[in-house]
């Protein structure tokens, strides 16, 4: 009586089973404001492991990311550092509505090179003769810009500073002009300042007093991976993801 080989048929289940995951893999393309940077590619870390699928980021101000979308750039899921970004995409029907929804906030801070010997009691001081350039993210279209202009006017200060504003491309910009000494100031998110060696909190803006910054996210209306977005998405909420998002310093919101 011969014994029948089982081994061959118990490798073919297990490639089967091996391609399975290899099919249910996805990239999902993020496109995240710049100051999420460190953030979510920690939390990637974990997250990728757990799901199989691998997270293609691309991290710009939102006002390009926006742009990028809008011109047909891949993209399944967009993190912005503003509200407005999103409204402009959901008014042109690029985005699955009912995916979006606010996930941390910020504060701005007023930074200086380490070696910066001007002290700060408040936001009104960056009016005095010792600080002769500000870094920004430009007020017209930057998130990080936008939120510093309105703080700003609503102390009124803003039209003093105009001569001395730098406006550069993203959040980043700003704190790697201050970093570089290229300029006195800047503004910042307060998670930017975080993550810097180069550059110490001058003045910290109290969330009561500052504007009310919101990082929303959602899923791309022709998102190649419309699952696996919503997937990460729901991640994004969790209790793991919450810890790194606390960790860098954002605000979870309530």
């Amino acid at each position: 009586m011969k014994t029948k080989n089982h081994l061959p048929s118990i490798i073919l289940v297990i490639v089967a089973g091996l391609l399975g995951q290899v099919v249910r893999a996805a990239d999902v393309y993020v496109s995240a404001a710049a100051s999420l940077t460190e953030v979510l590619k920690e939390i990637a870390i974990p997250y990728e492991k757990q799901s199989g699928d691998n997270l293609v980021f691309d991290f710009a101000a939102s006002s390009v990311l926006a742009r990028q979308i809008e011109e047909g750039a891949p993209a399944d899921l967009i993190f912005s550092a503003d509200e407005a970004k999103l409204d402009a995409l959901q008014k042109e029907g690029l985005l699955l509505p009912e995916t979006r929804k606010s996930i941390v906030s910020n504060t701005l801070v007023i930074v200086v090179p380490n070696d910066s010997t001007v002290d700060f009691n408040s936001a009104k001081d960056l009016a005095g003769p010792d600080i002769k350039k500000i870094a920004v993210g430009e007020p017209s279209s930057v998130p990080a810009g936008i939120y510093a202009r309105e703080y700003l006017e609503k102390l009124g200060i803003w039209e003093k500073l105009t001569d001395k504003i730098v406006p550069v491309e993203s959040v980043r910009a700003a704190l790697a002009a201050v970093e570089s000494g290229n300029v006195d100031a800047g503004i910042v998110y307060k998670t930017d300042a975080l993550i810097s060696h180069k550059v110490k909190v001058a003045y910290e803006v109290p969330a009561s007093e500052g504007p009310a910054i919101s990082y929303p996210i959602a899923v791309l209306k022709d998102a190649k991976s419309p699952d696996a977005a919503k997937k990460l998405a729901a991640y994004l909420e969790s209790a793991p993801a919450e810890a790194v998002f606390e960790k860098y310093g954002f605000l979870l919101k309530q």
